[in-house]
């Protein structure tokens, strides 16, 4: 670690020790070493294969439900396999002491639940759900998991044989109007806004951390990638987070 990561951890640490209401807001960097694959990093993301309204747009899963489970199913399996990794459990461990009051989250592999951490706000919806769109009967994703491990992808509604939906936001949804409200919520409210893997250009996720400015906070923002808001972080971390989360907490515990 240079001198000058050195530095900025050590700030945000101090910026977090000081703050009153320190909320997390969390992206796919969180989660690539927990074998999750993120969707916009230049040369290796998703959506440099692969065009998403294709494979992962409302219109796909109603049009064309066998080519959207065919691209999803790895996704899935991936998510239910992996396990939490440093970066998360040392965030579970400040929630639950208290020194952040809530984590949005754009992930949806459940990966901050697994380690532990209790105020979640899930953006983009969950893998861990699938929901019935006609009769809105929801189910664990479990049962969907198991057919695609034996390669059969569709599952249906046992109430009206619809076909199943991942609770996952797709391309041409909107956000959840509940996660929506709470976030923005605990925008309108933190002291200190700590933006941690997210490389802050997917609308309107990335407007959380303009608000949380708006109303006085500050903003530490920790990812390998450049974004929009640097300029305006108080403490900017250009570090691997599975390393940097932990050195923080252990400096704000000390």
């Amino acid at each position: 670690m240079n001198i000058d990561l050195s530095s900025q951890i050590e700030l945000a640490a101090q910026l977090i020790r000081n703050s009153k209401y320190a909320v997390a807001f969390t992206g796919a960097g969180i989660s690539t070493a927990s074998g999750i694959p993120d969707f916009r990093s230049p040369g290796t993301g998703l959506w440099e294969k692969y065009d998403p309204f294709e494979v992962a747009s409302l219109s796909s899963f109603k049009n064309n439900p066998e080519k959207f489970f065919t691209w999803i199913k790895s996704l899935y399996l991936q998510a239910k396999s992996a396990k939490p990794n440093r970066a998360h459990q040392f965030l579970s461990q400040m929630e639950k002491k208290g020194i952040i009051k809530s984590i949005i989250t754009q992930n949806i592999d459940g990966l901050h639940q697994k380690s532990g951490a209790v105020r979640v706000i899930e953006l983009h919806g969950s893998a861990r759900t699938v929901t019935c769109p006609n009769c809105r009967v929801s189910y664990n994703s479990d049962r969907l998991l198991e057919k695609m491990k034996n390669d059969a992808l569709l599952l249906t509604c046992s109430k009206c044989g619809h076909i199943l939906k991942p609770d996952m936001v797709l391309f041409e949804e909107t956000l959840p109007e509940k996660a929506w409200i709470s976030a923005h919520m605990e925008a309108r409210k933190a002291d200190l806004f700590l933006v941690i893997g997210s490389s802050l250009e997917v609308y309107p996720a990335n407007t959380l951390p303009e608000i949380a400015i708006r109303n006085g906070a500050k903003l530490i923002i920790n990812t390998h990638s450049k974004t929009p808001m640097d300029q305006l972080a108080d403490a900017l971390i250009c570090m691997d987070v599975t390393k940097s989360i932990p050195k923080i907490f252990e400096l704000i515990e000390t």
